[in-house]
């Protein structure tokens, strides 16, 4: 095991990060935790008799490691630090992984234990994350979904009974998670719970990094006319060796997800053909996981009246970035002109932000 700070510093001496107060003041707090964590037993103390058996109350194990929440702004570097944390945890057994991916795993577990009739559906779930791994490094916690609203709750507390200590990312404070969201009342004692079991810092930099990357070639076309059709047509070509647009069928949990075009590891669809049909993240991240380049024609201004299919938009663009795909568009404008009001807007900044970092030259050798 390692420490941030010295990882931080030799990326900065090497040339790849150039020195950030913001980002600095964050790294005492990640090398405490890994400290902490190295300095505790493996197994936290478990909780006992009638407290075990219901599964009531939040107080943590004596033992236990307070975890971190990191907001702030998109942009500032919350992901390259989470990186940075994972890399510096060496032996101590743990995952770095998307908030929605995560929650589609436990979804699918839950379903399982509700097959097998589980009362309790939650805990065996919990239970088997917590057989293999002590720390979860979450990037991008977000919660829109009312089925993740209303069981993370549960998910956490088990999960922190069970001595894990938990990282995370996001752009808003514990506070506006799942602000406005359908029965929040329910959901408030889990705002309750991060603050009780992890520290929570803002990370308050000045620069967008995502914003100040060099422009590498084309990859993003507005507006999405006539030469900006025949332009994805030309890198079609160019990466396919002219091979014939054959459709790709993928099978998610028993239904197929259909890419129009694909060739060579190269995808492409319109925006209305992924964005218009009732997929979620499971659906998005198998697209990812199929293409190395995905092109997608014709993406419209996005407002309330297309806030569905603006939402399952910002899915698919997380699920690209998560997977390193490089992004290849036409558009009604450039990414931060295209939801500029409207419910969503806000968390679209994110989005925004996301696919001007992937116009770069580099996306994807990462």
């Amino acid at each position: 095991m390692g420490k941030v700070s010295d990882l931080y510093r030799q990326r900065v001496t090497e040339g790849a990060l150039r020195p950030d107060p913001a980002q600095e003041t964050v790294l005492p707090h990640m090398d405490r935790v890994l400290s902490e964590m190295e300095a505790a037993p493996a197994t936290a103390p478990k909780r006992s008799g009638w407290r075990a058996l219901l599964g009531g109350g939040n107080a943590a194990p004596a033992a236990a490691v307070k975890g971190l929440y990191l907001w702030g702004g998109v942009g500032r570097g919350k992901s390259m630090l989470m990186d940075l944390m994972a890399e510096a945890a060496g032996d101590i057994p743990h995952r770095r992984v998307h908030f929605h991916e995560f929650m589609q795993e436990i979804q699918v577990g839950l379903n399982e234990a509700r097959k097998r009739g589980e009362q309790d559906t939650v805990r065996p779930v919990a239970m088997q994350v917590a057989s293999q791994v002590r720390l979860l490094c979450f990037d991008e916690m977000q919660i829109t979904d009312i089925a993740d609203a209303m069981i993370v709750g549960r998910l956490f507390q088990v999960l922190f009974e069970q001595g894990v200590v938990m990282v995370t990312t996001s752009n808003r404070i514990p506070e506006d998670l799942y602000k406005h969201g359908l029965n929040r009342q329910l959901f408030l004692p889990f705002i309750d719970l991060i603050r009780e079991r992890m520290q929570v810092i803002c990370l308050d930099s000045e620069t967008d990094y995502r914003q100040n990357r060099s422009a590498g070639g084309q990859v993003w076309f507005c507006p999405a006319n006539t030469q900006a059709a025949q332009a994805l047509d030309g890198i079609w070509a160019d990466l396919t060796d002219n091979a014939p647009r054959k459709p790709l069928q993928i099978e998610v949990k028993g239904r197929q997800v259909e890419l129009p075009a694909y060739a060579n590891r190269v995808g492409r669809a319109g925006f209305w053909d992924l964005c218009d049909k009732p997929l979620g993240p499971a659906d998005y991240l198998a697209v990812a996981r199929a293409v190395d380049v995905l092109l997608i024609d014709r993406v419209p201004r996005l407002s309330g009246s297309n806030y569905n299919e603006a939402k399952r938009f910002v899915t698919l663009i997380d699920a690209l970035y998560e997977a390193k795909v490089r992004l290849i568009a036409s558009a009604a404008d450039q990414p931060e002109q295209l939801y500029n009001e409207g419910e969503g807007s806000f968390e679209f900044e994110r989005t925004a932000s996301r696919l001007r970092e992937m116009q770069d030259a580099s996306w994807g050798a990462r």
